[in-house]
């Protein structure tokens, strides 16, 4: 670990199912303090440039609503409006610690969001500020894992950093096999190669392809977002 970050311009990406907290579904007050604390904390005290996509599995899932008979495309839409109400109340929750945000949204909807546009959004991390992407790509059939690789790329950020309810890639799910075994490394072939589904295959594709590295790390855990950012090996790196 080193005194300074190793990245400059990082995208957070937090799934809806860690801002449930240990609910499982709903918005725990309480997970989405601490993590805006652990944003502005990062703000604060680096230099690093951090933008945020947030899913809506705690709200609403595309895929789930599909499979027990709705459409697949109006399914997909109610999702992308979850993680609008996600990213508000991670706005919210951000600004009230003085860090000022912008949320941009894939769908547009003025009243509340600033349309997503690339350069505004480059425009706004060289100003200190956090970026939350909301609403997906605005198109369905993709996935917040594979918006979170599209807006990495397109805002040439460093890595993704991938805050989710366990501490990193296991070779099998964990809450089900109690001797599953934790990898510190893999490659983007490696999760293609054993189906470990960590990302959809089109994110794993648009990373590879990118070049863009991703660390999976616990967000429950204090300070891990920091400690990623100051190169301590927690989690898993994938290359």
């Amino acid at each position: 670990m080193t005194d300074k970050p190793v990245y400059s311009r990082i995208l957070l990406k937090i799934s809806g199912e860690a801002l449930a907290g240990d609910n499982g579904f709903g918005i725990d007050p309480q997970m989405i303090k601490k993590i805006a604390s652990e944003i502005s904390d990062v703000v604060k005290t680096t230099n690093v440039e951090m933008a945020v996509v947030v899913g809506g599995g705690n709200i609403f899932r595309g895929i789930a609503g599909s499979a027990k008979g709705m459409d697949r495309g109006t399914a997909d839409y109610m999702g992308m409006l979850a993680t609008v109400i996600n990213a508000l109340a991670l706005q919210d929750a951000i600004e009230k610690l003085d860090i000022e945000t912008r949320v941009q949204s894939a769908i547009e909807m003025r009243q509340i969001a600033e349309p997503y546009i690339r350069r505004r959004a480059i425009r706004h991390l060289e100003k200190g500020r956090v970026v939350i992407f909301a609403a997906g790509t605005g198109n369905p059939f993709f996935s917040t894992d594979t918006t979170a690789a599209l807006r990495a790329a397109e805002i040439s950020a460093d890595a993704i950093l991938m805050a989710k309810n366990v501490d990193g890639i296991y070779d099998s799910d964990p809450s089900v096999n109690e001797k599953a075994k934790k990898h510190k490394s893999l490659s983007y072939i490696d999760l293609l190669n054993n189906s470990l589904r960590v990302m959809d295959f089109t994110a794993v594709s648009l990373c590879m392809d990118n070049k863009i590295p991703l660390k999976v790390f616990a967000v429950k855990k204090e300070g891990n977002i920091k400690r990623v950012l100051l190169g301590e090996d927690i989690g898993t790196s994938v290359n």
